[in-house]
């Protein structure tokens, strides 16, 4: 039977499916529901579909709840980058009622899986690609500031960071390990954990994607390089989005030279749009720290998906190489010895895979 939304029925109530098929009935464009394609989210609230819209296809997004237009984080993010000349997916309609964003198809691949076939020369042109379009949205922090965007009112600050390190804490730890540590290391590590947070906050602030890893960067039927799932934007260190390409879902450390190398490209590449000049010790400095936090960060995230929501097969193979990039960060440091010891002694037994 049909659902329709009325007096006595909430929208959030509908499934997401029938909500969207309701929607599209109303836009003009009715289909057979087998037409509606589920894609895959990812770690997400959101639902998102493939659907056919006025001849071609495009994406929807279908959210919990009813939302507002106007302070809808999604869409004031996409009008703020797509100002800076930002690749975004065009937002082609909104229906908050039913919780619903339409917006441009840019297809299937990733640059995650481009970058896995890629020749030498290629996997180079899009990685740099992809730096430079850091720098571009560090760009757009002063345009941020003056659209009063939802993003120049978030940041990474302590008790954002901190937060992140907690649930690092309760996942990795308690739902993954099924572990209690004693009294004086949970303190000696907490104090770390904090004190990392206290740092990286104090660092000065940019404008950031936040979640700026291979799988967050489409290559369109043009061969262009697009950014998506960008409403969490943010301000942060100028670090943050470089650490979460280079080292987000990464299967083995790469190598310190590597790394290098990508730092000084992105200085160049900020000093091409007249962002201030850092220095390249301090900021590889800044970089490990963020490695550290970014990537504890992504293990409480993985071993949550893994223990709590038994999606270990997508998240459990990168709890092991996550630490060992960690690791390889605090070595760097020569900080942080709690926080090294508690790894070191673990990265050995990998546990996830017996969950996962």
């Amino acid at each position: 039977m049909k659902q329709s939304v009325s007096s006595t029925t909430e929208p959030q109530d509908i499934p997401a499916r029938e909500r969207l098929r309701l929607y599209l009935e109303r836009s003009g464009c009715a289909v057979d529901a087998s037409r509606i394609i589920a894609l895959t989210p990812d770690a997400s609230v959101r639902a998102y579909f493939r659907i056919p819209w006025h001849g071609a296809t495009a994406v929807a997004a279908v959210y919990p709840e009813p939302f507002d237009p106007a302070t809808h984080p999604f869409l004031d993010v996409t009008q703020l980058f797509a100002e800076a000349g930002l690749p975004v997916p065009q937002v082609i309609a909104v229906e908050g009622e039913l919780g619903i964003i339409v917006q441009e198809d840019l297809g299937d691949r990733q640059l995650r899986n481009l970058l896995e076939t890629a020749s030498e020369d290629e996997r180079e042109q899009r990685l740099e690609e992809a730096i430079g379009l850091i720098a571009q949205i560090q760009a757009a922090t002063e345009l941020a500031y003056a659209r009063d965007s939802i993003c120049s009112r978030l940041a990474f600050d302590e008790a954002k960071l901190s937060w992140e390190l907690d649930f690092f804490y309760q996942h990795y730890f308690g739902s993954l390990r099924g572990e209690k540590l004693s009294d004086s290391e949970e303190r000696r590590l907490k104090d770390e954990l904090y004190e990392l947070a206290r740092e990286l906050a104090a660092r000065p602030r940019i404008l950031c994607h936040r979640d700026f890893h291979v799988s967050n960067l489409m290559v369109d039927q043009r061969g262009r390089l697009r950014i998506i799932d960008h409403q969490d934007a943010r301000m942060g260190p100028a670090s943050y989005d470089l650490v979460s390409l280079l080292l987000d879902r990464q299967k083995a450390p790469p190598s310190l030279a590597e790394l290098r190398e990508r730092r000084l490209f992105f200085l160049e590449a900020r000093a091409s749009r007249g962002l201030p000049t850092i220095d390249p010790d301090e900021f590889a400095r800044e970089f490990r720290l963020t490695t550290v936090q970014r990537g504890l960060k992504a293990v409480g995230t993985f071993s949550c998906q893994t223990a709590v929501y038994g999606r270990g097969r997508a998240y459990a193979r990168f709890i092991r190489p996550t630490l060992e990039i960690v690791l390889q960060a605090l070595e760097w440091l020569g900080r942080f010895p709690e926080i090294r010891r508690q790894i070191a002694a673990r990265i050995k037994d990998p546990i996830e895979l017996e969950v996962s």
